[in-house]
């Protein structure tokens, strides 16, 4: 796998940029100066490494707290309960980053993130980890949208095995799914390396319909508030922000991730995924050589999963972003142009008409929006060395480049002509609205493109 997928993007990886160049092209976007490192810290000890590597040999930490967790009994789940079973599989391998390099990749079924879980509240989640034969190391499975701890049910499971347990998902809201490591130890290095995925929980009643308040003049030519509303059906995205923290060869750097040196950040597992390519260059500019970003780093159709993509949304669309934060670093969330119109974590509102909103490590968000006019529009995370280095996604609303009257077209978003990428797409719940075409993007092997394009009718 890792020659297939090293093959398959050698020929157009001269066009990648490096962070060099991407820093020196952001510097002249956004007039500032860029750094490598976030959060300046010290290096723990060296004894702190040791202890870790102890703890590793010995088989990692077990907490055993059963009285403030439990798991359901697989075998006697309650009559009239909703099951959903969700498999994975661990699969160590080599997945590209930016500058024509790949990295040392820990994934869930071949993908960064692992696959989004999507359940309503009350349901079952019969969840099954297996550990092929030719994996380097055993794995486990903390699920945060569970009331159980990995340590008093979900031991790792060990090289060629299996493990399987049930949990009530009664909370709604989105929630982290991460490998525990081996019983806790090595989780850091397991989680930052690609082993993480999401969970939604939507709620038992559905989703509320969003009110927006604008203003309008009224008769006498005053200003007044006019309270607009929308369905709570929305289209829907997910986002999962994390960093990789890498060597020279590719592997995982746990001094860096100690001193917050950020080497990319990573948007559902990639850095600039979601620009323009070369295709939308040749709609817009009429030359796929003239980059109509400033950052365009996934040009090729050769690079089949990897070439970046857009996100499409209507205008005076109800759009709904599960968002979640994965690693280390606060994710600062906001939409260049555009005012996030409502926040919900877990079922509580927790702001309206804000400009940004702060997302800790392990935590999630749902972020309501309505894009009012056409345009190209960014979500980052407004710490800049954080945009700097990969956490840029561009949201195309409407028809800002005219293309239905160069194609003949009438479509009320560029997702009718080309699509929305398939990794940003969560599974359809409570109050989805279906997208109206898909095309495969995201940080897959080869083999897991396949399943996904197989899965999707693509």
């Amino acid at each position: 796998m890792i020659t297939e997928v090293s093959q398959s993007m050698n020929k157009r990886y001269s066009m990648l940029f490096s962070v060099t160049a991407v820093a020196v092209l952001a510097a002249t976007l956004f007039g500032s100066t860029y750094t490598n490192s976030q959060v300046v810290g010290s290096t723990l000890a060296a004894s702190t490494h040791d202890n870790m590597s102890q703890t590793n040999d010995i088989g990692g930490l077990k907490l055993v707290m059963p009285q403030a967790y439990a798991a359901v009994d697989c075998d006697n789940i309650e009559p009239g309960r909703n099951v959903v079973s969700f498999d994975l599989y661990a699969r160590s391998v080599d997945l590209p980053v930016l500058g024509g390099k790949t990295y040392k990749a820990q994934t869930f079924s071949g993908q960064v993130p692992g696959p989004t879980l999507r359940v309503t509240q009350g349901d079952v989640v019969k969840m099954t980890l297996t550990v092929p034969a030719d994996e380097m190391t055993p794995h486990g499975n903390d699920m945060h949208a569970a009331q159980m701890h990995p340590g008093s049910g979900m031991d790792a499971a060990q090289i060629g095995t299996s493990k399987t347990y049930c949990y009530v998902a009664q909370v709604p809201g989105t929630f982290k799914y991460h490998c525990s490591g081996v019983n806790i130890a090595a989780m850091d290095q397991h989680v930052l390396s690609g082993m993480y995925g999401m969970t939604i929980v939507d709620p038992i009643k559905g989703y509320k319909p969003l009110i927006v308040e604008k203003t309008k003049l009224n008769d006498n030519g005053d200003v007044v508030i006019d309270k607009q509303r929308y369905s709570a059906d929305a289209l829907e995205f997910q986002l999962q922000y994390a960093q990789l923290y890498l060597n020279d060869e590719g592997g995982y750097d746990q001094a860096k991730m100690f001193r917050h040196e950020t080497t990319y950040t990573v948007v559902n597992g990639m850095s600039f995924g979601y620009v323009p390519n070369a295709g939308h260059n040749k709609l817009i500019k009429g030359d796929e050589n003239k980059n109509i970003f400033v950052v365009q780093p996934w040009n090729s159709p050769d690079l089949k999963q990897y070439q970046s993509q857009l996100l499409f949304v209507e205008t005076g669309q109800h759009v709904r972003f599960f968002i979640e934060n994965q690693a280390n670093e606060p994710v600062f969330w906001h939409v260049v142009g555009e005012i996030i119109d409502r926040v919900y974590q877990g079922s509580v509102l927790q702001s309206k008409g804000t400009e940004t909103y702060l997302i800790g490590g392990s935590q999630g968000a749902i972020v309501d929006m309505v894009f009012d006019d056409p345009g190209a529009y960014a979500a980052v995370n407004h710490d800049y060395a954080a945009i700097f280095t990969g956490a840029a996604t561009i949201i195309v609303a409407g028809d800002p480049f005219g293309l239905n009257e160069q194609l003949g077209t009438d479509a009320k978003s560029y997702a009718e002509l080309l699509g929305n990428p398939s990794d940003a797409v969560p599974p359809t719940g409570k109050n989805s609205i279906a997208h109206p075409k898909l095309n495969l993007h995201g940080l897959y092997t080869d083999e897991r493109a396949d399943e996904i394009k197989s899965e999707l009718g693509l």
